[in-house]
């Protein structure tokens, strides 16, 4: 449950990108900030249930808030999107992200460098795409709980 602080300050950050303020979209994005993984439109609904909000409406508030660029949608290769607020923490960029191949858990990694280099040569130039950050990164393997 939001403070409410917290709920003013939800208000100003979504009415500051034109958006309505509405009691469902305001819950969404609370939801997002407050989670720690990546969540998909089902993840986020499952949550919300208790709530008298249909799942359209919610997939809309996610789309919008996305739209907006006050949430960013991932997909990490299972063509499901996942939503994660953007914060001070991760602004901006995409932010490479953890898979478990056991069971389908997102996590979110720290900022990494990438060394690419070559066979042929010592190093290679990396795309443009790299240098400006407009790529994803999606470490697989298993998390400490299936491990």
């Amino acid at each position: 449950m939001a403070t409410r602080q917290t709920l003013d300050e939800l208000r100003g950050a979504v009415r500051g990108k034109g958006l309505r303020a509405t009691p469902s979209r305001l819950a969404v994005f609370e939801l997002l900030r407050q989670s720690d993984t990546p969540m998909s439109h089902g993840d986020v609904a499952d949550r919300l249930a208790n709530q008298a909000w249909d799942r359209a409406t919610i997939y809309r508030n996610l789309t919008d808030l996305a739209e907006a660029g006050l949430v960013r949608r991932t997909d990490v290769g299972d063509h499901v999107w996942r939503f994660e607020a953007v914060t001070e923490e991760h602004a901006g960029a995409a932010h490479p992200h953890f898979v478990c191949t056991e069971c389908n858990t997102v996590q979110c990694l720290p900022e990494i460098e990438l060394a690419i280099t070559s066979a042929r040569t010592k190093s290679a130039k990396p795309p443009r795409a790299v240098k400006q950050r407009q790529v994803e990164v999606h470490v697989r393997g298993l998390c400490d709980a299936c491990a």
